[in-house]
């Protein structure tokens, strides 16, 4: 059977999932009957919930008895390793763009890497079906963008497929009107321009490890595209590590992919994309081979973490209350089960303390690995995000990120005033009609807690992406990223009054409500002013024979302001902890008694500390 191995690159939420639906259904990978979700790559709740997919997935169909293995990529730079390791088990790729929106700066990104490998390049404008599209333009930036990239001459004749993935339709022709139900105008071309993989069925096995995942039953598990000869279960294998040992292990399970399926196989044959278990500890790069011929691939390189964090066990008075996962085993398990399929995480236990330190590509990144653990009965603390400083001959390095930021034209002040204040280079500013396109290099510390501010400052109305540049020496602002307002910490543990509440709200804003459990230390409110201040929210009106009790039920209070995990964590500063557990976030102080905390402040303003 003919073979094609492809991947769908793409900037975030230009639509390479919903193609992938697209695919599978003008294959004919599901039953007439099948009920089908939306997104059916993206298996992961919080996939389906945020609309991005978060680590790359493997289909395969067959169309016209050619078997066609699809590898679905991530479009989040924090996930953008996963694209790069990709590029080696494939022979072509689709790049979409969309109509409306054109190159992004991830599509630099993922092309330049597909641009690397020696990938041929598809190009599918998506999104035809959207109002107030210029398809000439979009395709004006991508050939300016292949040429910005040195693309071989070969590849600046490619071939363009127009669709709209979310309605099914698709056409070799620009003109909308053209587009037909099914995506056969993007398989036809598939077998038609995606070369054949490169194989030698008869020759020793060679198979390279590009992608892990893991299974309770079986332990890690190595994916890769078999380069040359076969594999089969239960025959013993070489593998060569990447400190250039070698060892053999007998393959316990092969997987193979059919549609959404991952399906056991006896044996697979080199161009096919199939999953190895048998060696626990297998890790990405590593090359299985034959015992009598061992020839390792050349060695894949892992994007480096950027950000860290500490991760510990819950010491908040309101510990174990909420979730049933609390001790220190049980979460050291949980995360280093995690660093068993996603080689960007880094953990390390902190010497004599219930807490760790875990390194990751982005803000993202790491508050997914939360989020998953929240839900699954996890209580635990965590720290500020920091990036993580390099020293090189003696010179501290921090890295350094390309920022792209299109906002309506009334906000480009207030945000080049920002940006500037955390030592971002404007690069390039494009006006248009009503929005502007800033291009920066910011430093990574200059976008922790940048979020928050830009979404409130541009009404919700801005967009903003980001993509690893490179390390450069620290610069010398060391306020990057901190938060320059004061909030409320409570002074008392128990329930917060409507009493309490409302005596507060002319203070600053809460975070609360009447009824919430609170602590010493807790952090409930932000202060209109640049200090922190002690609140009593659990105070309760004194009762008279002139006020009664139930005067508190007529008091109208404002609505507290709702922080999500990813607000928490850009919100808090250095001497302050996030507390997630399995209902609730809160944020609080490191030291969570008043009169301690205070003393510690003022030691700390004198420089005793």
């Amino acid at each position: 059977m003919n073979i094609r191995n492809i991947a769908i690159i793409a900037h975030v939420d230009h639509g390479k999932t919903t193609l992938v639906d697209q695919l599978l259904k003008t294959a004919g990978a599901f039953r007439t009957n099948e009920e089908v979700s939306t997104r059916a790559m993206d298996t992961d709740a919080l996939e389906k919930e945020r609309g991005i997919t978060i680590l790359a997935k493997t289909t395969s169909i067959t169309y016209k008895e050619t078997k066609i293995n699809i590898l679905d990529t991530p479009g989040h730079a924090d996930f953008g390793g996963e694209v790069e390791r990709i590029m080696n088990m494939v022979d072509g790729c689709l790049l979409l763009d969309d109509a409306f929106e054109g190159t992004m700066p991830q599509t630099r990104f993922v092309l330049k890497k597909a641009l690397e490998s020696g990938i041929k390049p598809l190009v599918i404008i998506n999104k035809v079906d959207r109002p107030n599209i210029d398809i000439e333009k979009t395709l004006d930036e991508v050939l300016e963008l292949f040429i910005e990239l040195d693309a071989p001459e070969q590849f600046l004749d490619f071939s363009v497929i127009y669709t709209s993935a979310l309605r099914g339709t698709s056409s070799l022709q620009a003109n909308v009107t053209t587009q037909k139900p099914g995506m056969d105008a993007v398989l036809e071309t598939i077998i038609k321009e995606i070369p054949a993989p490169k194989i030698d069925i008869t020759a020793p096995l060679q198979m390279q490890i590009a992608l892990l995942d893991y299974n309770d039953f079986v332990g890690r598990i190595g994916i890769g595209t078999i380069k040359k000869g076969k594999i089969r279960v239960n025959e013993n294998v070489a593998v060569t590590r990447s400190n250039g040992s070698v060892i053999t292990f007998r393959v316990m399970k092969l997987f193979g992919y059919q549609g959404l399926k991952r399906l056991e196989i006896e044996e697979a044959s080199a161009g096919e994309i199939v999953a190895v278990a048998g060696l626990n500890n297998i890790n990405v790069g590593e090359t299985i081979c034959s015992p009598q011929k061992v020839e390792p691939l050349p060695p894949i390189k892992l994007s480096e973490p950027t950000l860290q964090m500490t991760f510990g066990t819950n010491s908040s008075p309101l510990s174990g209350k909420e979730g049933n996962l609390l001790t220190a085993r049980r979460i050291e398990e949980r995360l280093f089960r995690e660093t068993q399929k996603d080689v960007a995480l880094r953990v390390q236990k902190i010497p004599e303390k219930e807490s760790w330190t875990v390194s990751g590509r982005g803000e993202l990144h790491l508050s997914i690995l939360i989020e998953n653990m929240r839900r699954e009965g996890f209580e635990i603390e965590v720290s500020k995000p920091q990036v993580i400083i390099k020293e090189i001959n003696g010179e501290k390095f921090e890295p350094y990120e390309d920022l792209l930021i299109d906002v309506p034209n009334e906000f480009v002040g207030d945000i080049m005033t920002l940006l500037g204040m955390r030592s971002a280079e404007l690069v390039n500013m494009d006006v248009k009609n009503t929005t502007t396109i800033l291009s920066y290099v910011i430093p990574s510390r200059g976008l922790l807690g940048f979020m928050a501010n830009f979404m409130t400052l541009t009404k919700g109305y801005g967009i903003i992406s980001y993509t690893y540049k490179e390390y450069r020496p620290l610069t010398t602002n060391i306020n990057l990223g901190k938060r320059q307002i004061g909030v409320l910490v409570a002074t008392d543990s128990g329930q917060a009054t409507s009493y309490a509440v409302e005596r507060l709200e002319e203070r600053g804003t809460l975070f609360i409500e009447p009824g919430t459990e609170v602590y010493e230390g807790m952090i409930v409110g932000e202060n209109r002013y640049d200090y922190d201040l002690a609140v009593n929210v659990i105070l309760k009106r004194a009762l008279t024979n002139i006020r009664s009790a139930g005067k508190d039920s007529t008091v109208v209070l404002k609505a507290p302001r709702k922080m999500s995990l990813e607000a928490c964590l850009n919100y808090i500063n250095t001497d302050e902890l996030l507390e997630i557990t399995p209902l609730t976030y809160r944020m609080r102080k490191k030291i969570l008694n008043t009169t301690r905390r205070k003393r510690h402040d003022s030691q700390r303003r004198k420089g005793d500390l």
